[in-house]
């Protein structure tokens, strides 16, 4: 995910999560990481959260091409 949000020109940054969410069960068979995007006020996972358009698409795109590059296409 970093390689993808870095060809995008995406800022980004290695981070250690206590949210597990369903990573924790998937990492036991594939790899497995999150995608975090900035929120209003850092607040997530709330029905008060609130993130920017442009912030959600980031992070879609990051996810898009980093699955493209797993499954071996080029993005």
């Amino acid at each position: 995910m970093q390689k993808a949000a870095d060809a995008l020109g995406y800022s980004n940054m290695p981070a250690v999560s206590g949210a597990g969410h369903d990573a924790v069960y998937m990492a036991r068979l594939a790899p497995a990481g999150m995608i975090f995007i900035p929120c209003k006020d850092g607040i997530s996972h709330n029905e008060i959260e609130d993130a920017q358009p442009e912030h959600i698409t980031a992070g879609c795109n990051v996810l898009l091409h980093a699955m493209l590059e797993r499954a071996g296409m080029v993005a």
